[in-house]
């Protein structure tokens, strides 16, 4: 059976049909009221529920369209059950979006214990020990730290991420550059050091639009190839609906 995952972002919502923990199809849309829902159904015989999660919007609105189209609709929240613990002492204050690849990580990519870093307009570098999440940390992401340079100075240029790796910068623009990538590789590198003197078992799993930049320079990363937070969000769907079932 399919399913469709709707994540709605701070300025983009991204949706996909899942089915087998497998993404069959994925669009990203600046309004929900873009997707063609009737016509995914027509295309997916076997579409009959949905999820919806988001970091920023209330998702009542994109749930009742969800259900208009027939379908069954599971609106997350900090009260949703899930397949994994959750030890964060403020739940209701959580990111949907950073437990989510949590359950990826423990339920589809089998990781008990690791470091998901995701590396977006935040970075957040999150915990998950003995199959729960435990916390984490979140700090600028990469181009949040481009802008803040330019946007809080006179006469730094705005630049762009690179794979460019340098010892240190001989312009003003690979300055920045190499500050900017090679800051955050120390920061990603002080955290694996830090954690694996503690569990020598950790693993490291980079997701998120940038970590393609940084999966050369830190060594023994796992690139989530598939998104993280979409295949999490199906599988609480998933064991949502199993319970359900199992209740009934």
């Amino acid at each position: 059976m399919a399913n469709l995952v709707v994540d709605i972002g701070n300025s983009l919502v991204k949706v996909a049909v899942v089915e087998c923990d497998k993404v069959l199809q994925m669009q990203t849309v600046n309004d929900f009221a873009q997707v063609d829902v009737a016509a995914l159904k027509e295309r997916y015989a076997t579409l009959q529920r949905a999820v919806v999660a988001s970091t920023a919007h209330p998702t009542l609105s994109v749930a009742q369209s969800l259900r208009d189209n027939g379908l069954e609709v599971l609106e997350m929240t900090s009260l949703t059950p899930t397949p994994i613990g959750n030890e964060y002492g403020t739940p209701e204050t959580l990111g949907v979006d950073r437990l989510a690849a949590a359950v990826a990580a423990v339920e589809v990519m089998g990781c008990k214990d690791c470091l998901i870093v995701d590396f977006g307009t935040a970075i957040t570098i999150d915990v998950v020990e003995n199959g729960a999440f435990r916390g984490g940390n979140i700090s600028p992401g990469v181009r949040t730290r481009f802008r803040a340079l330019h946007d809080y100075t006179n006469r730094l240029p705005e630049c762009q991420p690179t794979d460019e790796e340098r010892e240190f910068g001989c312009t003003t623009s690979q300055a920045i550059e190499q500050g900017v990538m090679q800051g955050i590789t120390n920061e990603i590198e002080g955290y694996i050091s830090r954690f694996r003197a503690k569990n020598v078992k950790i693993s490291l799993i980079f997701t998120g639009g940038d970590a393609n930049f940084f999966v050369k320079r830190i060594k023994n990363a796992i690139f989530a190839e598939y998104e993280l937070v979409i295949c999490g969000l199906n599988r609480i769907l998933e064991y949502n609906a199993s319970t359900e079932q199992a209740n009934n």
